[in-house]
């Protein structure tokens, strides 16, 4: 299971928000690319980007510090936050970008993501936002009737990467993952699946990586910055 450290730029920095709210922001680094080389010096195997102001906004807001990551860092990158036309994806993708993830536009535009996985295999995820297992869009603001296990079934035949699967309730409140719903979708469908959201302890990743059906990987943020979670012993754990 692989472990992503989090970077969530808002007005070019490195915070985290609490529950999606972007008046609940909490800045950890005004440079992010010298936080991105940080983990990758603790030897992290990946990077989890997301463009907060992107997110509302409908397109890249963040760009200049992501490309600084890109160029700063070895590993592959993940973005997700303002990427709804093929435009954009075949622009990121162009810069070194290793996969889009795509959120909003699963929702509004499923053809776009099913477009974007034929023509960049491997480098598309679908991100899936739920509040109490409804599916939230535009940067969590925008509540829908989606429940997010049809979702993710509905792209089972697209050829996406991964979904990432966020429970908003628990995003950077520390209070630990929703284990039973991320397995519940991990089982439900044969995409790779990595979870988000609540990741606060080395306790919470062992349980996702043994909660009994296989995930791809796990997110985290808040944890790493607060030091309640120590980057190279989980890595360490989770490799071992």
């Amino acid at each position: 299971m692989i472990l992503y450290p989090a970077i969530d730029l808002k007005d070019g920095q490195a915070v985290r928000l609490l529950r999606g709210d972007m008046d609940k922001a909490t800045v950890f680094n005004d440079d992010p690319a010298a936080q991105a080389r940080a983990f990758v010096d603790a030897g992290c195997e990946w990077l989890h980007l997301v463009d907060l102001n992107g997110a509302f906004a409908g397109e890249p807001v963040n760009a200049a510090p992501v490309e600084a990551i890109l160029a700063a860092c070895p590993v592959p990158a993940q973005l997700g936050g303002g990427i709804r036309d093929m435009a954009t994806i075949e622009a990121w993708i162009t810069k070194g970008l290793s996969r889009v993830i795509l959120g909003t536009v699963a929702v509004e535009n499923p053809d776009l993501v099913r477009e974007a996985a034929r023509a960049f295999p491997g480098k598309v995820a679908v991100g899936i936002d739920a509040r109490g297992g409804k599916v939230a869009t535009k940067g969590w603001a925008e509540e829908t009737d989606v429940d997010a296990t049809d979702l993710a079934r509905s792209f089972e035949d697209a050829g996406v990467a991964a979904i990432i699967y966020t429970d908003i309730n628990r995003d950077g409140a520390m209070q630990g993952p929703n284990i039973d719903a991320t397995a519940d979708l991990a089982r439900a469908v044969s995409i790779p699946v990595i979870a988000s959201g609540g990741v606060s302890s080395l306790d919470d990743l062992v349980a996702l990586r043994d909660c009994g059906v296989a995930l791809d990987g796990a997110i985290s943020g808040r944890a790493l910055y607060d030091g309640a979670l120590d980057l190279g012993a989980a890595l360490a754990t989770l490799r071992g």
